[in-house]
C-alpha cells in the first residue's frame, strides 16, 4: 500500500478479527469481551471495534461515555461496558444509549440510579469489587453496602445489577500468589452479592494475560485489551499466535551526505566518524517516538536495522546509512509484526523498559490510520 503522507501507522483489520476468534476458541464457553478504550489502543475504536466483532467478539469495552457514544454513533449496537466510574461523564446520555455502566460505591450507585431516572430508563449496572489491585471498585469492607444500594435502586426501578467483575494486579506475572489471592476474594465477594439476591449476567476478572494464563478466572466473560492487537505484557511478549496488528512507517524527507566529525542533532550528542549519508525522517516525540530511544537500532530500511543518531526531536529524528544508497521518499519501518525483520513494539518495548501497550497508544494523532 502506498503511503500519501509523511508517516502511516497501517493497521492489519483482519489480524484484529483472527486474534479475537483464536482467543474467542481459547477460552470458549466464555465470552469475550474486546477492549476498545483508548481509540482501540491506538488502532482506531470504530475500526478496531467492528474487526472484532468480526472475529466474534460478544461484548465491547471502554473507559469513559464518550469512547461509547462515539461506537453507538458509528452504528455500532454490541453490548459494551464503560469501565470506569467516573461521576462527571454523561450517565444519562450513556443509559438512554444502552451502555453499561460500573458502579464500586455507593456514591455511584446513587449517581446512576439518578441518572437512570433522568434517562427514563434503568441503567445496566456492573458491580466492580477491589479485590486487590487498589483502584477502582469496593473493598472488602465496602461491598456488601454497594451491593445493598445496588438491589435498593433495581427494587425501585432504577438499575438493573447484571454484572459483577473485579482486575487482576499481576496476572501477568506468572506464579504470583496474588493471582490465586485475588480469585479467592472474587468468590468471597460474588457469594455475598448472590446471597445478597444479585442475579448477574455475567461475571468477570480475567483481562488478557489472565485470560491466557489463568483457566479458573475466565467465568463468564474475558476482558481482552492489548491481545486482540496482538499485544499483551507477559514476559516476552505475546503468544505466536497473537498477531500484531499495526505496522508504523515513515518515508524520508531529506537526505545529504556530511564529512566525518559533523554533530547530529540536539546537544550533538552523535557525531560522524566518517563521511556519511544522514536521512531525516520526520517523525518525533510528538508522533510517539520516545526520546529514550536515541541511538538504539529500532529502526528497518533496505532489509536491515539501523540506530537513530542522536536526539529524537519533536517532529523529527536522523539516520546514519553510511553509504548506504538511498534516497528521498524512501520507507522506514519503525515497528511491524516483525515478519521481514523489522522490530516489533515488543521489541521497543523491551528495549526501553515500558510495555507494546504505551508503544502503540503513543503513536500521535497526526500519523494518519490506514486500513488496507
Amino acid at each position: 500500500m502506498v503511503m500519501d503522507s509523511h508517516a502511516q501507522a497501517l493497521v492489519d483489520l483482519d489480524a484484529i478479527s483472527g486474534n479475537v476468534a483464536a482467543l474467542r476458541e481459547l477460552v470458549a464457553p466464555s465470552a469475550v469481551m474486546a477492549v476498545v478504550k483508548a481509540g482501540g489502543y491506538g488502532h482506531g475504536a470504530v475500526p478496531a471495534a467492528r474487526a472484532a466483532i468480526r472475529g466474534g467478539a460478544g461484548w465491547l469495552g471502554v473507559v469513559h461515555v464518550a469512547e461509547a457514544l462515539e461506537l453507538r454513533a458509528a452504528g455500532i449496537d454490541s453490548p459494551l461496558l464503560c469501565l470506569m466510574a467516573i461521576g462527571s461523564d454523561a450517565h444519562s446520555a450513556a443509559i438512554e444509549a444502552g451502555v453499561d455502566l460500573t458502579a464500586g460505591s455507593v456514591d455511584m450507585v446513587r449517581r446512576l440510579a439518578a441518572a437512570a431516572a433522568d434517562a427514563g430508563r434503568p441503567a445496566r449496572v456492573h458491580l466492580k469489587a477491589d479485590t486487590g489491585l487498589s483502584r477502582g471498585g469496593a473493598t472488602a469492607a465496602d461491598w456488601p453496602s454497594v451491593v445493598d444500594a445496588g438491589l435498593a435502586a433495581q427494587a425501585a426501578g432504577r438499575l438493573n445489577v447484571v454484572g459483577l467483575w473485579s482486575h487482576f494486579a499481576s496476572a501477568d506475572e506468572p506464579g504470583s500468589p496474588s493471582v490465586a489471592q485475588q480469585l479467592a476474594a472474587f468468590g468471597e465477594a460474588l457469594a455475598i452479592a448472590e446471597k445478597a439476591g444479585v442475579t448477574p449476567e455475567v461475571r468477570h476478572i480475567a483481562n488478557t494475560a489472565g485470560a491466557l494464563l489463568v483457566p479458573e478466572a475466565r467465568y463468564d466473560l474475558v476482558r481482552i485489551g492489548g491481545g486482540i492487537y496482538g499485544l499483551s505484557t507477559l514476559p516476552g511478549g505475546p503468544p505466536p499466535w497473537l498477531r500484531p496488528a499495526m505496522t508504523l512507517r515513515a518515508r524520508l524527507a531529506m537526505v545529504k551526505r556530511v564529512p566525518a566529525g559533523t554533530g547530529v542533532s540536539y546537544g550533538h550528542r552523535y557525531v560522524t566518524t566518517a563521511q556519511t549519508t544522514l536521512g531525516l525522517l520526520p517523525v518525533g516525540y510528538a508522533d510517539g517516538v520516545p526520546r529514550a530511544a536515541a541511538g538504539l537500532p529500532l529502526l528497518f530500511a533496505r532489509g536491515r536495522r539501523w540506530p537513530i543518531a542522536g536526539t529524537v526531536c519533536m517532529d523529527q529524528l536522523v539516520i546514519d546509512f553510511g553509504d548506504e544508497p538511498v534516497a528521498v521518499g524512501d520507507e522506514v519501518v519503525l515497528f511491524g509484526p516483525g515478519d521481514g525483520g523489522e522490530p516489533t513494539a515488543q521489541e521497543w518495548a523491551d528495549t526501553l523498559g515500558t510495555i507494546s501497550y504505551e508503544i502503540v497508544t503513543g503513536i500521535g494523532s497526526r500519523v494518519p490510520r490506514s486500513y488496507p
